[in-house]
């Protein structure tokens, strides 16, 4: 019986994933921050507003294009001292480059809609982030529970310790493989749960992090699966420099071309000193006792 509810659980989300997801993954947000601290120039007339606002508008409209030459990723920036803007865009890597460019330039006009102009802006779809901020953040590790996405499936599954093994294992190889030197940060796994079941789990940081930096960012996200996914049939977590999801549908796709798969990450490797960390060694991720 207990095999059967799971089936036709499954048989459920294939129904939905069947559904015109790459409409939906790219036209609504999952999720947004607005910084509440500094200016909100959107309504402002002054000279800095109106310089402020410029920047803003050639970041967001330099990462569009830019990432759609660039693998689905791009950073950029404009203004200079107080008045400069940074930007970061980044498309899933396993997404075609059509879904990407869609994606951020739906992105690229609802982050300035959603923030109007806020100092620090993010948004979140389920094929790409977009993010810029008067503050230099590239290459650092940004894991704020403020500025995060969290989304959980319900309900709990009928075994919650055999299924949280299996999800810990997919969860470990993908993370694993993100943290690969040359895997662009990207990793996806899948782990039999009974024969009719089995996970999906994929990892991914952001381009512009080293290895070690993101082996941390995607620890911290998969540390808080114990507390807010329990057992769930699916679960992400979205920070602005790594995201960590598993599901029991397929949600991800091939490789759309091989340049995404194999971006030349050797330029890291002088900073790669220790890989013996708990969150980058473990073929298995667990979060229940």
């Amino acid at each position: 019986m207990a095999a059967l509810s799971q089936l036709v659980l499954v048989t459920a989300f294939l129904a939905a994933a069947l559904l015109p997801l790459g409409m939906a993954a790219t036209t609504y947000p999952i999720g947004s921050f607005c910084s509440e601290s500094g200016m909100n120039y959107g309504d402002l007339n002054s000279s800095e507003a109106v310089v402020r606002r410029r920047s803003v508008n050639f970041v967001v409209s330099d990462l569009v294009a830019k990432a759609r030459t660039g693998s689905g990723f791009a950073t950029s920036r404009a203004g200079r001292g107080y008045d400069a803007f940074y930007g970061l865009a980044q498309c899933r890597g396993d997404v075609s480059g059509g879904d990407c460019d869609a994606c951020l330039a739906q992105a690229a006009k609802q982050i300035v809609s959603n923030c109007n102009y806020t100092s620090d802006s993010r948004i979140w779809y389920e094929y790409c982030f977009m993010r810029y901020d008067n503050y230099n953040f590239l290459g650092e590790v940004d894991t704020r529970e403020d500025a995060s996405v969290t989304m959980r499936q319900w309900p709990d599954m009928d075994n919650p310790k055999a299924f949280q093994k299996a999800a810990g294992k997919a969860m470990g190889k993908a993370t694993a493989q993100a943290v690969a030197v040359g895997s662009s940060g990207l990793g996806r796994a899948k782990e039999q749960y009974t024969p009719f079941v089995s996970v999906y789990a994929l990892a991914q940081c952001t381009r512009d992090l080293s290895p070690p930096s993101c082996a941390q960012c995607l620890s911290a996200a998969v540390s808080k699966f114990d507390k807010a996914c329990g057992s769930g049939p699916g679960c992400q977590i979205d920070y602005s420099s790594c995201w960590a999801r598993y599901e029991i549908y397929p949600f991800y796709f091939p490789l759309a071309t091989a340049s995404r798969a194999t971006i030349d990450m050797t330029k890291y490797t002088k900073q790669r000193t220790s890989w013996a960390s708990p969150a980058v060694t473990l073929e298995a991720c667990t979060w229940s006792s």
